[in-house]
């Protein structure tokens, strides 16, 4: 029987100072708790020192999922349960997963719901299950670099009872950096693998705003429906113009 002190949480993070605190103390139940960082500057690490049960990792960040990887070899159990620097778990979700008898044959599934500042989006995000438990004797992240995910082959697939909360946006500059960087992240990752043009960069752009706002009735949330879908309209907009400048210069 796998109990939560034979879990350790392993999470990346970089300048993460405005959620990293919430997210520890939704973690003190657990001995283990591994937080990688890459090129930090703000005050994420005198903020974690104030936790016993975080141990701070220094490394390079390669990509979410090669860098995810490397994060978990720093942690003392095979079982890992990964999560993001803004994420938060319920005292349900600790509880749950505290009577628990995890199988090794399968991976496990969070259910997750996002927010906006404090109010949690119903529609242009609603609540999303992403695997985030994995004994890693057995399984890892895949490689991307990002859309990384956990590798499921020949794993049964449960979903855990509880709730995770997701602050992954504090303020608009938040959106600004997240997307110049995801899209970066993208062209570098398909650069000579697919193609794009201007037209499709803009075609993406415009059809993600149209989705997230009429589609999934964006509108319903409000103002925060209008950043979130103007965001990802931005987003993809510059993942297809950021990957056919990478194909160009790849092809001098």
């Amino acid at each position: 029987m796998i109990n939560i002190s034979n879990i350790s949480v392993v999470i990346i993070a970089k300048n993460a100072q405005l959620t990293i605190k919430n997210t520890l103390k939704s973690l003190k139940t657990f001995s283990d708790v591994v937080l990688f960082l890459n090129d930090t500057t703000d005050n994420t690490v005198e903020i974690a020192k104030e936790f016993d049960n975080v141990n701070i990792v220094n490394g390079d960040f390669t990509g979410f999922g090669p860098t995810k990887n490397q994060a978990a070899l720093h942690a003392k159990n095979d079982w890992i349960l990964s999560l993001d620097s803004d994420e938060v778990l319920a005292e349900d979700f600790i509880l749950n997963l505290s009577k628990l008898s995890l199988d090794e044959n399968c991976v496990y599934k969070i259910l997750r719901s996002n927010y906006y500042k404090k109010t949690e989006v119903r529609h242009c995000w609603g609540k999303d299950e992403i695997v985030r438990v994995y004994n890693r004797k057995l399984t890892s992240f895949n490689d991307n670099k990002v859309h990384e995910y956990v590798l499921e082959k020949d794993l049964k697939v449960e979903l855990l009872n509880g709730e995770v909360k997701h602050y992954p946006y504090s303020n608009i500059t938040d959106f600004i950096i997240k997307l110049d960087r995801y899209s970066t992240l993208f062209a570098q990752d398909k650069k000579g693998k697919k193609n794009s043009s201007p037209t499709k960069a803009f075609f993406n752009g415009w059809f993600s705003f149209f989705k997230t706002y009429f589609i999934k009735r964006g509108f319903l949330d409000g103002y925060a429906g209008l950043v979130i879908a103007f965001s990802h309209m931005a987003t993809n907009f510059y993942k297809y113009i950021k990957l056919y400048e990478a194909n160009k210069e790849l092809k001098k």
